[in-house]
């Protein structure tokens, strides 16, 4: 959703009309869940994607309609259909899809500042496609009417923004002030998250492909280490942040930023440096820690961090050797096998081929 936003904004800014398509609800399997959103511009430029390339040639012949002067659509699909095969619909779910013209004005620069700067921010849009919010820390801008139902959209969607969850939500039937006045809608509201960090702690040649692939996942990446001749951004372009400091001294100062959607990597195969700051790594809040080295430098490493202080049940947090076992070779295979097991234990994954399990491929 991110660079769908940065492209919207951009093509506000230059005065190009576009479409936004949005998954509003979901049945069976689905490559994505509701939120997920394509833009289809004036002059045929198409951005993002609702269903992983199932629907998407139908979807561009309705944003079509849609600039061309159409009411805004809600469409659904799925595997039943008889237009199911025409259009590529054969993932075996059901999705429904609301198609409208972005107006000009429309707060996407407001969304996308917030989005940067780590803001908590929802898009809130109603499914009869008239306007659109940007709602968060406790301010509303744009509009979907009027100010009362400004008003009611926003308490409506104050309990999914703070859950940070994709849904959908009725306003104007909230006992509160003077939303029940107002007539009810349907929104839908998207949180946006700020982007999860990648923190890199080692410059070595297996770092860069890391760093590579992380940012090509949404990943705000930071490289961080010691020596001035490896931190340099001419070896790692597509970082946020190249480092040159020590690991635990970077990771203390900035440890406020740490949070479950954080993953640190310890690639630095130096016990001055990696004890220190899994040290610090195992006890915060980051959601993955894992570090580099064969199974025997994995046991001297647990030896030091036990001596270090820390419980067996921090140690247990520790994944290491990292990455999951693909069998690969070289320092692109091995980024691959741990952003692989980051986004696996992120997702809640099993990490085992979908050959040998049984049900939904993309989930409920």
């Amino acid at each position: 959703m991110r660079h769908v936003i940065d492209q919207a904004v951009a093509w506000q800014r230059s005065g190009i009309r576009f479409a936004m398509a949005t998954v509003v609800r979901t049945w069976g399997s689905s490559p994505h869940g509701p939120g997920a959103s394509m833009l289809v511009s004036e002059n045929g430029r198409v951005v993002g994607s609702v269903s992983g390339g199932c629907v998407e040639a139908a979807v561009c012949a309705t944003a079509e309609e849609v600039l061309a002067g159409a009411a805004p659509v809600l469409e659904r699909w799925g595997v039943g259909d008889e237009d199911a095969f025409a259009i590529g619909l054969t993932c075996g779910g059901t999705i429904e899809v609301l198609t409208r013209e972005v107006e000009a004005d429309a707060p996407l620069a407001r969304l996308a500042a917030d989005i940067a700067a780590g803001r908590p921010v929802a898009l809130v849009t109603p499914l009869d496609g008239n306007g659109c919010l940007v709602v968060g820390g406790g301010t509303t801008t744009g509009s979907i009417g009027d100010a009362q139902a400004d008003r009611a959209a926003s308490l409506a969607a104050d309990c999914l923004l703070t859950r940070a969850i994709t849904g959908l939500v009725t306003s104007g039937n909230d006992s509160s002030d003077d939303a029940c006045c107002t007539p009810e809608r349907e929104l839908l509201v998207q949180p946006v998250a700020s982007r999860p960090r990648l923190l890199i702690f080692g410059a070595a040649e297996f770092a860069r492909p890391l760093a590579d692939l992380g940012a090509a996942l949404g990943l705000r990446v930071t490289v961080c280490d010691a020596r001035p001749a490896f931190a340099t951004a001419a070896r790692f372009p597509s970082a946020d942040e190249v480092v040159t400091e020590r690991p635990d001294r970077w990771f203390r100062d900035h440890e406020h930023l740490v949070d479950t959607s954080t993953a640190v990597c310890v690639l630095s195969h130096d016990t001055r440096f990696d004890v220190p700051v899994l040290t610090l790594a195992l006890r915060s809040g980051a959601g993955y820690v894992g570090a580099m080295g064969s199974r025997r430098t994995h046991e001297d490493r647990l030896g030091r961090l036990r001596a270090a202080g820390l419980t067996d049940a921090e140690l247990a947090r520790l994944r290491s050797p990292i990455g999951l076992d693909l069998g690969g070779r070289g320092p692109e295979e091995t980024a691959l096998s741990i952003l692989a097991e980051i986004v696996s234990v992120r997702r809640g994954g099993t990490g085992l081929p979908l050959t040998v399990r049984s049900g939904p491929v993309h989930g409920t």
